[in-house]
């Protein structure tokens, strides 16, 4: 038998990372079993369903890496992959079980419907559903109605009295009376569309799909989908109903928990690989003591037998945690390309949607090593790179002063820091970490003490990238143009400071 699943989503939202997860378990399923993965779009939903949210599936599995064989971009052997260009093929459908006596059509109007469930919630009753009162009209007479032009629906016959059985891959062998089914919910409506449970189950046979991996929530859906497979008398495929995706609250993942859609997720700077590594491991395992995993590795190990029961939890700090480690396993020109849109967008290189020249570009493929440790989200590097690509404002004079220092003792650190530019910029850490060292030594000075005036004048902050990378980046004349800055404003704090001292 040939593997084959699908990724069946309603184009009515963004995709999230619910759906993101839904669609990777069915691709590595695939993949793993040496079958097809296959997209289709179940947009019977006129009313919500949107093409901006088609092209954002698309946009969203391009971003993510993660190809379908079949769908309605790629075509395929069973096309059209669109629910919505299939209504003939579901009305032929419902055709057939009213012949065979397995659904009837029904004439209430929604008035009457309405009517039903106002009396049941006046009198607190617990009937729930359609009555069934159109269940025993004659075929004939039926028939007759339809052809007379009398609006009507096309209901599924739920067999009273019986219970639906079915095994699941994760939860074993399930069992559902049939009187907590919806009773016999309606298949066709009056304007000729389906409902969601026909064209699902229409089009899982038809596509020859031999495996349903899909959330949880959709497991009250499962009975009648079985029912209505028997109905055709068709085989179900096997169905696995995924493990909950939960907050950290234990409540359903949603926006309450933040960005749950991948958009989100990408605009925060995000990488793709670190998303997908994270939501493979919510709720499978794969293998002991290894936590980073490329596609390819996590279709070679994934399989159902290693899918967990209870729910999986979100963890922002962990995501956090995998989108550090990819950051840090990228090449510093491929960091640097994925960081420029950030970086434009912020205006780094003078205004928001400027671009870098030849000059500024470089800096910043050469900048990406300093802050490369420092950072989990691409969306931080134009912060921590700033005062490379504009001087910044000379901060005030009590912010140079290391602990347990005053400012007539900053004034003469900031002066030997000054000296020390003229060599700095030529030398590689190690010489630069040397030449500084010595001059501490001599001096009888801290290190720290003495480096501490000098970055705050380059860079602007107390806490910085790596002082002697930055200092070779901007180059030599830029950092003493900053420093005599620096040392002027301090001097002034020092006159100041003199004559409120007499």
């Amino acid at each position: 038998m040939e593997i084959r699943d699908r990724y069946a989503p309603s184009p009515t939202g963004l995709q999230h990372i619910g759906g993101v997860r839904t669609a990777l378990f069915n691709y590595l399923f695939a993949r793993s079993q040496g079958g097809k993965f296959i997209l289709r779009l179940e947009d019977t939903d006129r009313t919500r369903s949107e093409a901006v949210f088609v092209q954002n599936l698309y946009d969203t599995f391009a971003w993510l890496g993660i190809p379908w064989d079949e769908g309605p971009d790629v075509g395929g052997p069973y096309a059209p992959y669109v629910q919505s260009e299939r209504f003939e093929i579901y009305r032929k459908y419902a055709g057939e079980l009213v012949a065979a006596g397995r659904a009837y059509y029904c004439f209430c109007s929604p008035e009457r419907l309405e009517k039903i469930r106002e009396e049941r919630e006046a009198a607190r009753s617990g009937e729930t559903g359609y009555d069934r009162r159109c269940r025993d009209i004659s075929p004939e007479e039926g028939a007759e109605r339809v052809r007379s032009g009398e609006a009507h629906t096309v209901r599924l016959k739920i067999p009273l009295g019986e219970t639906t059985r079915f095994r699941d891959r994760l939860l074993g062998n399930i069992e559902w009376k049939n009187e907590d089914i919806n009773p016999d919910p309606v298949l066709l409506k009056s304007d000729g569309f389906p409902t969601y449970h026909l064209a699902n189950v229409v089009d899982d046979h038809l596509m020859g799909i031999s495996h349903v991996l899909r959330a949880q929530e959709w497991l009250p859906s499962t009975p009648l989908h079985v029912i209505l497979y028997r109905s055709f008398g068709w085989s179900p495929p096997e169905f696995c109903h995924l493990p909950m995706v939960m907050g950290q609250d234990g409540k359903k993942l949603s926006k309450r928990h933040g960005a749950t859609s991948v958009d989100e997720f990408r605009r925060q700077g995000y990488l793709p690989e670190a998303l997908l590594n994270y939501v493979a491991l919510l709720g499978c395992s794969y293998e002991e003591g290894k936590d980073l995993y490329t596609l390819g590795e996590l279709a070679e190990r994934f399989a159902l037998e290693k899918l967990n029961k209870a729910p999986a939890v979100f963890d922002y700090k962990k995501l956090e945690w995998y989108n550090g480690q990819y950051i840090r396993m990228k090449g510093d020109e491929a960091l640097a390309e994925l960081a420029l849109a950030y970086a434009i967008e912020a205006g780094l290189f003078g205004g928001a949607g400027k671009g870098p020249g030849p000059e500024e570009k470089a800096a910043f493929v050469a900048a990406i090593p300093l802050i490369k440790e420092r950072i989990s989200f691409l969306h931080e590097i134009p912060e921590k790179l700033d005062y490379l690509f504009s001087e910044p404002p000379v901060p005030a004079a009590a912010e140079f002063i290391p602990k347990k220092s005053d400012l007539a003792h900053t004034i003469i650190l900031l002066r030997l820091g000054r000296d020390l530019l003229e060599n700095l910029a030529a030398l590689d850490d190690l010489g630069a970490e040397a030449l500084v060292k010595a001059t501490a030594e001599k001096e009888g000075i801290k290190l720290g003490d003495l480096l501490m005036p000098l970055r705050v004048a380059v860079t602007g902050k107390r806490v910085s990238p790596p002082l002697f990378g930055s200092i070779r980046i901007l180059g030599k004349n830029p950092c003493l143009t900053r420093t005599d800055k620096a040392l002027e404003v301090l001097e002034k704090a020092g006159a100041v400071q003199d004559s409120e001292g007499l």
